[in-house]
């Protein structure tokens, strides 16, 4: 029992270590917090510190984290805000989701003779991934109950191959890209407020920062209102068939979610997104630990391969939708970071570019794909089960 409690604390506070020390150290922010848990979590688990019946705790925790998480991200989200984006957005936004779509039927039918009876679920998982974001990656993940070891090979390999894209996408594909799409008409060439004067931003970062005694009693109760989301959706999933039960749970708990961030006195509640960011860390770290660094190795550079070739795909087919619906290049790049990468990571891109003014619509196509990335990811992934 002890060990359990001690265990359970563990899990719960390196990933708090974590996030204190990427906002105080660049260099960890560099690398990101969820890379870090991971990286973490599969050593604690593979070092043979961990119980023999600690599996009990590590898959109840994975199971409540990833829910919870979920309503506490989209309180944040501000639906009125999108009004005052139009016409470039939304045919940004379709020209990726179109992208990502189509690169993913091309590379689940290159793939799934390899991968095998869990490349439909890959198929839908990352979806989500490209869609969204890691909260909709985790969420279509648990929802379509895929394996370990596939899950964090997955995220791996999302990791160092869309780490290097983003490389590209802050040095050399801007150039490339304005010789392909219009060149967009309101570039700024003092990026250096891109952040203090964008509406909602600082809401997106992942830091407490400021974070007081008087944001506690707010921030508890849009917790409590996040496992109440939770339970129901666990309840409406127990009217359902078992095999539609995660499925069910997910889609449930993501509409509520979304409802909630309607209500005004939820929206506003400060630091809803950085909770379920730090929920989501120690998902992260819980379910790597579950891995077995053997069978990771294995499956490892074949997800490699179909991650690689997915957003390779993916990115060319967005630059040609683009082209057609008239994107300058700057959205474009913008939009994809949004959808790839999440909307956190638009910022720096537009201070690449020397464009503050594309930041917004970035953000826009990001909170988009976050809000529709479960359900769409899901349903791609039973479609392409039926194929």
């Amino acid at each position: 029992m002890i060990t359990s409690l001690i265990w359970i604390l563990l899990f719960l506070g390196i990933p708090a270590l974590v996030l204190a020390g990427c906002e105080r150290f660049t260099l960890l922010d560099t690398i990101g917090g969820v890379v870090i848990c991971y990286a973490l979590g599969i050593i604690i688990g593979n070092s043979g510190l961990l119980p023999d019946d600690i599996f009990i705790i590590q898959d109840y925790m994975t199971t409540l984290t990833v829910p919870i998480a979920l309503p506490l991200i989209f309180f944040s989200m501000h639906m009125a805000k999108w009004k005052e984006q139009s016409g470039m957005v939304l045919r940004a936004f379709f020209g990726a989701l179109v992208a990502v779509l189509i690169g993913s039927v091309i590379t689940f039918f290159i793939f799934r003779g390899v991968i095998g009876e869990e490349a439909w679920k890959i198929a839908g998982m990352l979806v989500g991934c490209y869609t969204g974001g890691t909260p909709n990656m985790a969420a279509i993940g648990t929802a379509l109950n895929v394996g370990t070891s596939d899950y964090i090979a997955v995220h791996a390999s999302d990791v160092v191959v869309s780490g290097f894209l983003f490389l590209l996408i802050i040095s050399i594909l801007p150039k490339v890209i304005r010789r392909i799409l219009p060149v967009n008409q309101m570039r700024s060439e003092h990026p250096e407020t891109v952040i203090e004067e964008v509406h909602g931003m600082k809401e997106f970062t992942p830091y407490f920062s400021g974070f007081n005694r008087q944001d506690l009693p707010p921030l508890l109760r849009a917790f409590l209102f996040s496992v109440l989301i939770f339970a129901v959706g666990g309840g409406v999933s127990m009217l359902v068939p078992a095999w539609a039960a995660p499925v069910t749970a997910i889609i449930v708990i993501t509409t509520l979610g979304i409802a909630g961030s309607f209500i005004p006195a939820v929206r506003q509640t400060p630091f809803t997104f950085q909770l379920g960011y730090y929920v989501l860390l120690v998902f992260s770290f819980v379910v790597s630990s579950m891995a077995d660094l053997q069978q990771l190795t294995r499956t490892a550079p074949i997800m490699m391969g179909y991650v690689l070739s997915l957003l390779v795909i993916t990115f060319v087919l967005h630059v040609i939708a683009s082209k057609v619906l008239r994107v300058d290049a700057d959205t474009q790049l913008v939009t994809a970071t949004a959808l790839i990468f999440s909307p956190p990571f638009v910022p720096v891109v537009a201070a690449s570019l020397k464009n503050r003014s594309v930041i917004m619509a970035g953000m826009v196509a990001g909170i988009a794909g976050w809000l529709v990335g479960n359900y769409i990811g899901i349903a791609f992934g039973y479609l392409m089960r039926l194929l």
